[in-house]
C-alpha cells in the first residue's frame, strides 16, 4: 500500500483541482480603458481588433528585382529598363512592349506588369537586361489582401498584447486600443525575523527574500504590484496591513503566516473579514497555501519558505490573475525526458522538483535535477530551467526513467 508522508493528509485538494475552484469563485474583473500604441505591451484587449486597411495595401515585389510581363519573358532576350520602383517612390512612367522596371523589395508593381523575376536571374548590360529564366504571372508578387482584407478580425478580445501584437496593431492602423485595466495586487510578509536586504542580521533573523522574488514575479504577469512591506507578528498590525490591501487591490498576497501556529494572525483576520474558501493543498512545496475572499479582493496566502512560495505563485497566483485579467489561461507546456538521477517520493502531494532539461547529442532530451529539493532553499530555482512534475500517486523515479517535465515560462525566466 502507498504510504503518505508526515505532510500528506487524505483528500486534500490537488491543484488542478484548487485552480478550477479559483476560476469559478472569482469572475473576471472587466474594467475597460483606452491607450495608445506605446502603452499597449503587457496589456488584454478588451475588444476585436479588426483591419483598418488591406494587406498588403497594395501589389508590390518581394525581392529585389525586374518587374515584367510574364508573357514577354524569353530566356536570354533582352529587354529596354523603363526605369525603377522603390519602396516609397513608385514608377509611374509608361512601359513600351516588351520593357521591364527595376523594382526594389516592397515598392508597388507598375500597372500592367504581373511577375517579379529576381536580380540574382539577371544579366544587366547598360540599360537592357536578361534573364536566364521565364516566370509565370504572380512570381514574387504580394497581391493586395493576400494576407487581410479591409475589416477582417486581426486579434480577439482577451489577448495579451506582446511585441508580435504590438507590430500588427500598427501594421493595420490602430493607433489607440481598448484594454482591459490590469489586476491591483497588494504584497506584504509576515514575520518578526524578517529583515530588509542589506540590514545587518540578529540571531534568529533572515532576509525578507520572498518579497522580492514574489514582487518580481508579479510584474512578470503583468499585475501592477502595491508593496506593503513586512508586518510584524502583531495581530493588530496584521488587520490593519489586511484592511489597507482589501481597500487597494483587487489580490491581496501574503508571504508566511499561513501555517498553524502560535504567532500565525492571518486565519483570525480572514475569518473575521470574509471567508477562507480552502487551506492546505496536496502539492509539494506548498501544501499551506490558502484562498479565500475579503471584502473587497481574493485572499492568496503563500507559504512562508521561500521555494514554496514561488512555486504557489506560478502554479496557482498565475492562472488565477490571467483568469481575473480577462484572459483564458493556458495549459502549461509539458514535454517527457529521460531522468538522470534517482528522485525519492512518497504518494500523496503532487511534487514540483527543479530540474535543468538538456538535448542529448542525438536530439533526445534529459532531466537533472538540480540537487537538494529543501523548501528553504532559493538556489534550487535559480539553477532551474524546469520542473519535474511527479504525480500525486508516483512513489518515485529512477535514472533512465521518463518523466514529465514544464519548461519555465517569462514569469520565472525560462524559455
Amino acid at each position: 500500500m502507498a504510504q503518505q508522508d508526515c505532510c500528506s493528509q487524505p483528500g486534500l485538494m490537488l491543484p488542478a483541482d484548487a485552480l478550477e475552484k479559483m476560476f469559478a469563485a472569482a469572475a473576471p474583473l472587466i474594467r475597460i480603458e483606452e491607450v495608445a500604441l506605446e502603452q499597449a505591451m503587457g496589456r488584454v484587449l478588451a475588444e476585436d481588433i479588426h483591419s483598418a486597411i488591406d494587406l498588403p495595401l497594395f501589389n508590390n515585389s518581394s525581392m529585389d528585382g525586374y518587374a515584367v510581363r510574364a508573357a514577354e519573358v524569353k530566356t536570354g532576350q533582352k529587354m529596354a529598363i523603363a526605369g525603377k520602383a522603390f519602396a516609397g517612390v513608385p514608377f509611374d512612367g509608361d512601359i513600351p512592349a516588351g520593357a521591364c522596371v527595376r523594382i526594389m523589395t516592397g515598392a508597388p508593381l507598375p500597372e500592367g506588369l504581373d511577375a517579379i523575376i529576381m536580380q540574382e536571374e539577371a544579366n544587366v548590360d547598360g540599360d537592357q537586361v536578361s534573364f536566364n529564366v521565364e516566370v509565370e504571372p504572380g512570381y514574387f508578387v504580394r497581391h493586395r489582401g493576400s494576407e487581410l482584407k479591409h475589416g477582417q478580425k486581426v486579434l480577439s478580445k482577451g489577448t495579451r498584447i506582446g511585441a508580435a501584437e504590438v507590430g500588427v496593431l500598427a501594421t493595420v492602423g490602430h493607433a489607440s486600443i481598448k484594454v482591459n485595466q490590469p489586476i491591483t495586487v497588494a504584497l506584504f510578509s509576515t514575520g518578526d525575523e524578517l529583515k530588509p536586504v542589506g540590514d545587518d542580521l540578529q540571531p534568529g533573523q533572515i532576509f525578507d527574500s520572498n518579497r522580492h522574488a514574489l514582487r518580481s514575479m508579479l510584474t512578470e504577469m503583468d499585475a501592477k504590484v502595491i508593496d506593503l512591506g513586512v508586518i510584524p507578528d502583531d495581530l493588530e498590525q496584521v488587520r490593519a496591513a489586511f484592511h489597507k490591501a482589501d481597500e487597494l487591490a483587487d489580490v491581496v498576497i501574503t508571504s508566511g503566516g499561513v501555517s498553524v501556529g502560535e504567532a500565525d494572525f492571518i486565519k483570525i483576520v480572514l475569518d473575521e473579514m470574509g471567508q477562507v474558501n480552502f487551506w492546505k493543498l496536496a502539492i509539494k512545496p506548498g501544501k499551506p497555501f490558502a484562498f479565500g475572499k475579503l471584502p473587497n479582493s481574493w485572499f492568496c496566502g503563500l507559504p512562508g519558505n521561500p521555494v514554496s512560495s514561488m512555486v504557489t505563485c506560478y502554479q496557482l497566483v498565475g492562472p488565477m490573475i490571467t483568469h481575473l485579467s480577462g484572459q483564458t489561461p493556458k495549459p502549461a507546456i509539458t514535454l517527457n525526458a529521460t531522468l538522470t538521477d534517482q528522485i525519492r517520493k512518497k504518494s500523496g502531494r503532487q511534487e514540483y522538483q527543479r530540474g535543468v532539461l538538456s538535448r542529448n547529442a542525438d536530439g533526445s532530451l534529459q532531466v537533472e535535477t538540480t540537487g537538494a529539493q529543501g523548501s528553504d532553499m532559493t538556489t534550487s530555482m535559480s539553477r532551474a530551467n524546469c520542473f519535474i512534475v511527479l504525480p500525486w500517486d508516483n512513489e518515485g523515479v529512477q535514472p533512465g526513467d521518463t518523466v514529465v517535465v514544464e519548461p519555465f515560462n517569462r514569469i520565472l525566466g525560462g524559455w
